[in-house]
């Protein structure tokens, strides 16, 4: 069998190193980038979706949304239906950044698919939200207190 989820981690950590280190400068750490990300392409949006699109436990994505809105990236506004929900929102500097962040993915995407053709990029695309589904069921499970049988 195929040892596609070594390779997937490989390319997952290698990318998040370079982009915590050319984010550094920024003082965006730890994978902040990736949550600022949906942040400015979905402004509105509540933590427990941000944790859900990201694939990390609400903890996680409660310290990072505080982190940024320490450092000022994000800022959290109340609903205005209602007050307990907060929406997070990008502010200034968090949308002057976005752009940069957008260039590096585009950069990475365009060497990640360098040697394949348009047809296999397309391929590779559609087999890994296959893979992502398919272990979404299992996150879902496990995240609400299950255990897998193996």
């Amino acid at each position: 069998m195929a040892e596609i989820l070594r390779e997937i981690g490989m390319i997952a950590r290698a990318l998040d190193s370079i982009s915590n280190i050319e984010f550094k400068d920024y003082h965006l750490t730890k994978g902040q980038y990736l949550y600022l990300v949906r942040i400015c392409e979905n402004p509105g949006i509540i933590q427990e979706k941000l944790a859900e699109m990201i694939k990390v436990d609400r903890t996680t994505a409660a310290r990072a949304v505080k982190n940024m809105e320490i450092n000022g990236f994000i800022e959290k506004k109340a609903d205005t239906n209602n007050r307990k929900i907060k929406k997070l929102m990008p502010t200034e500097k968090g949308k002057s950044i976005y752009p940069m962040i957008k260039k590096e993915n585009d950069y990475s995407n365009q060497v990640a698919l360098e040697g394949l053709t348009e047809t296999e990029a397309d391929s590779l695309v559609y087999l890994l939200e296959k893979v992502r589904k398919n272990i979404e069921v299992d996150w879902e499970f496990v995240k609400k207190g299950n255990k897998r049988e193996y």
